[in-house]
């Protein structure tokens, strides 16, 4: 990709007004990293030398959404671009935050403080100029996620960005350095001081990427989810019966793959519909193992997590659900009266949501599109008592003339 594909017009006139004032602009995170990963720049964030002050006075419409760390939202021209003065960070004592910020004039300075070197990069937007100086570019091209300088030191800084390396492998279908990933693991405990809100949000962007599960596997591998979600790795190595080809982990993320990624109640319910497999597994008498009961038991550990990590009440309640009622074995046997009683149980607006987690853990049986009949059939029978019980309610309100 050419740099002059980035730079459009309303971009180009933004920086101009930094160059008026006589203050630098660079473009730099995401945008500028997607860009040359070549996907979709969006979220655009700059770097100045310009004051969070000197910032507000060039523009009519500020917010100062971080202006004590030196980082405000500018309202322009439609747009909202986040602005942020050229700074050098001090220690972490906390594992979180910076214990002091003070400003600089150097954008290498700047660059130095970020996470990884994929985001270390920045565009001069009035020279076009493209600052690299920990080799971002490269990496990108051999989609690469390293963290700058020691990566120990890194992560004990920040504990979220463990977080966020886990989260950049399925967003950017990238792989971790070595060392990096293992300071990953060594600094894991890092992430407790960090609020289950902030842990939480990243796992939500996580299951919004296409493939969910390679992030969810680097999780695994570095001691992550045993940190945050035990009751996941309790599921590694509960073998299934019938149809699975996978054991209970390994089905959970591949079904979680299978949910729509823009769909958050059914991608937490696929990835927690079979968590109480492990408490419920039973040997039967003829030696193979069952797991009675398993959605009820799902459906009470999925509510302990979600609660947990503080999801909002209304969307526990929606998740929790689906996990509960996912277990249904139709057959065209069924009465319509039993049809009834199915659609009461869950309710008309949890159907779609239901044979989606349905259609997304036969998904997760081989990781692969299977057709299920069964399923379409009885969705396709539902539909129609619908439709028909619509239409009778229509009829019954029908009104002659002469009664009014």
């Amino acid at each position: 990709m050419k740099k002059k594909a980035l730079l459009n017009k309303k971009l180009k006139s933004f920086a101009r007004i930094f160059k008026d004032h006589g203050y630098s602009c660079f473009l730099v995170g995401g945008a500028l990293r997607n860009f040359y990963a070549g996907l979709e720049p969006s979220d655009f964030d700059f770097a100045t030398d310009a004051t969070p002050e000197e910032v507000v006075s060039m523009f009519r419409h500020v917010i100062p959404t971080g202006i004590r760390h030196g980082t405000v939202t500018v309202l322009y021209s439609g747009e909202q671009y986040e602005v942020t003065t050229f700074r050098i960070e001090s220690t972490y004592s906390n594992a979180r935050h910076p214990d002091s910020v003070s400003y600089s004039n150097s954008i290498f300075e700047d660059l130095k403080r970020r996470d990884f070197t994929i985001n270390a990069i920045a565009l001069d937007m009035n020279t076009g100029e493209l600052i690299d100086p920990h080799n971002g570019i490269k990496d990108i091209g051999i989609k690469l996620i390293r963290a700058i300088g020691d990566p120990l030191e890194r992560f004990r800084e920040d504990g979220l960005r463990i977080m966020r390396a886990c989260r950049f492998t399925s967003q950017l279908n990238f792989r971790i350095e070595h060392e990096t990933l293992s300071a990953m693991n060594k600094a894991r405990k890092t992430l407790y001081s960090v609020s289950m809100e902030r842990i939480r949000d990243e796992v939500i962007r996580i299951l919004s990427t296409k493939k969910p599960s390679i992030a969810l596997k680097i999780m695994e591998q570095s001691s992550i989810t045993a940190l945050i979600l035990p009751e996941l790795i309790a599921c590694r190595g509960v073998m299934q019966k019938g149809f699975h080809d996978f054991d209970v982990l390994d089905h959970l993320y591949y079904s979680c793959d299978g949910a729509d990624r823009n769909n958050l109640v059914v991608r937490l319910a696929a990835l927690l519909h079979d968590i109480g497999k492990p408490a419920s597994r039973d040997l039967d008498e003829s030696g193979v193992y069952t797991f009675y009961n398993h959605d009820d038991v799902s459906a009470e550990i999925a509510e302990r997590i979600l609660k947990r990590f503080k999801f909002p009440n209304n969307l526990t309640r929606q998740t929790v659900h689906l996990v509960k009622n996912h277990m249904f074995n139709y057959t065209p046997e069924w009465s319509d009266a039993a049809v009834r009683r199915f659609i009461a149980r869950v309710g008309i607006d949890s159907l779609d949501d239901l044979f989606a987690l349905r259609a997304a853990d036969q998904f997760g049986m081989k990781n692969k599109t299977t057709d299920s009949p069964p399923l379409f059939e009885f969705r396709k029978r539902i539909n129609t008592i619908l439709e028909n019980e619509k239409a009778f309610s229509i009829k019954d309100l029908d009104i002659d003339g002469s009664i009014l």
